[in-house]
């Protein structure tokens, strides 16, 4: 899909945000959703939807909701760091698919990342074992601040 296009309220994950699948999720306001990638590049990848808006990438999103959103992921990048104790923590965000976007649901990525150890590949990998991420999603969301 390229960078402009219509809102598809049928992705997964605006049907993760209306209850209508699952995830393991790690943290929920009313400005933002947090949850475990099924297909994780690393273990402990995290995702964070804004909530309430339907915005296919970053430069859909409303200007005046940049600052709460970005306050979430922050606050998750830094709950990923606390409990998993990383070497480091990679944030993207991809706009379009030529970009690398693979659901046209704004979202950022929290990836946390060790010396070594190499990154896994977007939207192609192996899916996650669901006891593991309920378990990571646990952690997490006890360590966020």
């Amino acid at each position: 899909m390229s960078l402009h296009g219509v809102y598809d309220d049928d992705n997964i994950f605006a049907k993760i945000l209306r209850g209508e699948a699952p995830c393991a999720k790690v943290f929920e306001d009313d400005v933002a959703l947090a949850m475990m990638d099924l297909f994780p590049q690393s273990r402990g990848h995290t995702l964070v939807l804004p909530k309430g808006v339907r915005a296919r990438n970053f430069l859909d999103f409303p200007s005046d909701l940049v600052g709460p959103y970005l306050q979430r992921v922050q606050r998750i990048a830094a709950a990923v760091a606390s409990a998993l104790n990383p070497d480091g923590v990679q944030v993207m965000q991809f706009n379009g698919a030529p970009a690398g976007q693979t659901i046209f649901h704004l979202h950022f990525h929290v990836i946390p990342r060790w010396e070594g150890q190499p990154l896994g590949v977007h939207g192609g990998g192996k899916m996650a074992d669901k006891d593991d991420l309920a378990a990571l999603a646990a952690q997490i969301a006890a360590a966020s601040p």
